[in-house]
């Protein structure tokens, strides 16, 4: 298969799954009513965090950053942190407990009651995210978690599953960022309206 043809079958199989997401209302009235827990979460002064593995540590952390620092317009910061950043902390954890427990140790830090746990995982069963949103539940918190099809363990643990309808990684991640962009322009013009728009 030549590179022009990898790129067409690629925008196809996003295109197609696009398709399938915008015909699925059971799955826009999760994205709006996580949209809305988390204007509720600022609201109230709480804690945003994210956590994934690989791929989707990155995701974690770029959508963090959307709300902690600014989406599409200046306005005050949102308090959203993705768990993986301090790499000392992940190793000694790591080597010190274990690879599965990175997570729940940091949710258990700085977690509180009504704050949000947002986990990202394509198979839904990572056991750090599985027992960072089984730790969050414990502790009073909102969970979501953004997977693939099936939504894998962590489905038990969540007060909320985004279910990509896939099982092809990348098309799965993409979709991932898309979704949680809108939430973030949701949420953005939610807490700080601009007149006229």
């Amino acid at each position: 298969m030549d590179q022009i043809s990898i790129v067409k079958r690629n925008f196809q199989e996003a295109i197609a799954l696009r398709e399938q997401i915008l015909e699925n209302e059971e799955l826009h009235l999760k994205i709006k009513r996580l949209s809305e827990e988390i204007v509720k979460l600022f609201e109230n002064d709480g804690k945003l965090l994210f956590c994934g593995n690989g791929g989707s540590a990155s995701d974690a952390q770029h959508l963090a950053a959307e709300f902690s620092g600014r989406y599409y317009y200046d306005r005050p910061p949102l308090y959203s942190e993705a768990l993986h950043i301090n790499t000392s902390y992940l190793t000694a954890v790591g080597n010190d407990y274990s690879f599965e427990q990175i997570y729940a140790r940091m949710v258990e830090a700085m977690g509180k009651k009504n704050d949000i746990l947002i986990g990202l995982s394509t198979s839904g069963n990572s056991l750090n995210i599985v027992n960072a949103l089984a730790k969050a539940k414990q502790l009073g918190m909102f969970t979501a978690a953004f997977t693939g099809s099936g939504g894998g363990k962590v489905k038990e643990h969540c007060d909320l599953l985004i279910e990509i309808p896939s099982s092809n990684t990348p098309r799965i991640q993409e979709c991932h960022m898309l979704i949680g962009h809108s939430i973030c322009e949701y949420v953005e013009k939610s807490l700080f309206p601009i007149k006229g728009k």
